[in-house]
């Protein structure tokens, strides 16, 4: 049990299935009090009826009010979970690279914008934020994807670098597959690069308390990542030639 979360206001976004549900079903085993978002009110209700928790459904970049008044006026945690996996190139619509932008990066900066002024006056909050191993690295055939969950990590990064001082704990969950209606919509490429690792959402949950417990901003629940993470800065020029392989064969496999 981690001491500090008996009690803790925690809001969840994206939880009505796969890494967001794990996440409050184990916040709330470790005794918080958990706000359940998703745009789907049915899914929301369902999880939090399952936990003792509060659902707050509908759009995660507009919810923190009504989560803070759910929780009595205080929010400790703020998991921004709720993401797409948008796939497409360059030439994909620019609707779609809006709404990932909005989604995957802006539902952050806007939490943040609502959260931080108690947060830094009090000196304590927490922020985590479900990036992926693609914001680490990348991801064939989905671009969109790739670039926001790259702006999710930085955003996180900078929220942590800028703040820790003053007591704001950043984490920034970055899994490859996990087995989520997520990657059942990734189609070919999710079948060829991240299928044969997935791991179960709990698993996910498990890696983020331990780093609760560690104090680390950095979750990787698939630990190999570290070392991709390392090959790609220490010769980038290879790791993107090993990175072409796996799009040349993707395309070769009829994608």
């Amino acid at each position: 049990m981690v001491e500090a979360m008996q009690d803790a206001g925690v809001v969840v976004t994206g939880a009505g299935g796969g890494i967001g549900a794990a996440l409050a079903r184990r916040f709330a085993a470790e005794g918080a009090r958990v706000v359940v978002n998703d745009l789907d009110g049915a899914k929301a209700k369902a999880v939090a009826d399952e936990i003792g928790g509060i659902a707050v459904p509908g759009d995660a970049s507009a919810i923190v009010g009504e989560a803070r008044e759910a929780l009595g006026g205080t929010v400790d945690v703020y998991c921004a979970n709720a993401g797409l996996a948008s796939g497409g190139s360059e030439a994909a619509p620019e609707q779609v690279w809006a709404l990932a932008w909005d989604v995957n990066v802006m539902a952050h900066v806007r939490a943040a914008h609502e959260l931080l002024p108690d947060w830094l006056e009090r000196g304590s909050g927490r922020f985590v934020s479900t990036v992926s191993a693609a914001g680490l690295l990348t991801m064939v055939g989905a671009a969109p994807y790739s670039v926001t969950k790259h702006g999710a990590y930085a955003f996180a990064e900078w929220l942590s670098l800028t703040y820790r001082h003053r007591g704001l704990k950043v984490h920034a969950i970055c899994p490859q597959g996990v087995r989520t209606d997520m990657l059942a919509g990734t189609g070919s490429a999710g079948d060829l690069v991240l299928k044969p690792t997935a791991i179960e959402p709990e698993v996910v949950a498990d890696a983020l308390f331990a780093g609760i417990e560690e104090d680390r901003f950095l979750i990787l629940p698939h630990p190999e990542v570290a070392d991709y993470y390392r090959a790609r800065a220490a010769d980038p020029d290879r790791w993107l030639t090993n990175m072409n392989h796996i799009q040349q064969k993707w395309e070769a496999d009829g994608r």
